[in-house]
């Protein structure tokens, strides 16, 4: 079931998707191609002004380019999604040289963006410290610390967002440093279960200089709430693709069959399509930015609804989804949906901050 605001691909990238997932997923063979191949369908541009050099749209298009890319590809969709959200970061960084310097080369693709802020997001809801020190140095600081876990590291060049501890009795702030900065150190590819065409790796930081130009905000608690919208909206992208893929494949798979499954398939597409146009008009008007609470709840159903949307794939199947000279689609998409309750924030970190949030409301 399409969206409101359903993006259509372009054929060739489409083909290539489709094609190339389970390659994507399994190994690292093609992740030098995935943001190239993106960029070149005008992808990244999408939600972004006209006046800054997109295609238009809002956030809302972005949510349905990254759940069109879902449908065939979680890989390609995490890739598009951390990319794009650091494009995000950059058009509503207070820093204007920031993004005439970043802007145009990521939507062009020729350099990868990076969000390393799932540990500030961590770190907003009190549950990890951060892990990156940024100290004076000069006229700029000196970065030392790391990541455990960030997406889209492209070996032929990437930028990455990260939150920073600041001098004392300063916020923390959030900053943006290159992949080929001295000091800056990144892993081997992680050895993922799926996904493993990501470029998803560690980094570590030892004395990589910065100054005041790759400074996205110096007040991360009154800027990370202002984004966290934009940076949950699209993620959840991801699950709404590979939803809308599980689903419309359990629906042909129970029409061909005559299942009983059929009623409850269709009962979650409409369920979906609800959660979607919810999640959306949150997004768009912007009452998430004051209440988090409903938008964590809804990337919360978002993820079951994946989880229950492979289950009925699996079920309208039957025993031919256990054959490896059958259908493979299915096989990714469940290791993919094996992904969508642990990416930050995970599930348990949701329902952890919810309990606090209530717990706290009581106390009021």
């Amino acid at each position: 079931m399409a969206g409101a605001r359903s993006i259509e691909l372009p054929a060739a990238l489409a083909d290539w998707l489709a094609s190339h997932a389970d390659q994507l997923d399994t190994t690292q063979e093609l992740a030098s191609e995935v943001v190239p191949r993106l960029a070149e369908a005008k992808l990244f541009a999408i939600g972004v002004p006209q006046a800054l050099g997109g295609s238009g749209g809002d956030v809302r298009d972005a949510i349905e380019a990254i759940a069109a890319v879902a449908e065939r590809s979680l890989t390609a969709a995490f890739v598009f999604w951390g990319h794009r959200t650091f494009i995000e970061y950059v058009l509503q960084s207070p820093n204007a040289s920031l993004r005439e310097r970043w802007l145009a080369p990521l939507l062009r693709g020729e350099i990868a963006g990076a969000t390393g802020l799932s540990n500030a997001m961590k770190f907003l809801s009190g549950i990890e410290s951060l892990q990156i020190t940024a100290t004076p140095e000069g006229e700029g600081w000196r970065l030392d610390g790391g990541l455990a876990w960030i997406t889209n590291l492209r070996k032929e060049g990437f930028v990455a967002a990260a939150a920073v501890t600041s001098a004392a009795g300063a916020p923390p702030a959030v900053i943006a440093f290159r992949g080929d900065a001295q000091g800056a150190a990144r892993s081997a590819d992680l050895d993922l279960l799926a996904l493993r065409g990501s470029n998803t790796a560690a980094i570590k930081l030892d004395g990589v200089r910065i100054g005041e130009a790759d400074v996205i905000t110096h007040d991360a608690r009154s800027w990370l709430p202002a984004v966290r919208p934009a940076f949950l909206g699209m993620q959840c992208g991801m699950s709404i693709g590979l939803a809308r893929a599980a689903l419309a494949a359990a629906h042909r798979l129970c029409t061909a069959s005559r299942s009983g499954l059929l009623a409850r398939v269709e009962a979650l597409q409409v369920e979906l399509a609800r959660a979607v146009e919810q999640l959306e008009d949150g997004v768009h008007d912007g009452r998430f930015k004051a209440a988090a609470a409903p938008m964590f709840r809804l990337r919360i159903s978002l993820a079951e609804i994946v989880q229950q949307a492979v289950m009925l794939e699996l079920q309208g199947s039957g025993g031919r989804a256990y054959l490896m000279n059958h259908d493979r689609n299915f096989a990714r998409r469940w290791r993919e949906a094996a992904f969508v309750p642990i990416v930050t924030p995970s599930l348990t970190q949701l329902q952890l901050e919810l309990q606090k949030q209530a717990a706290a409301a009581g106390r009021a």
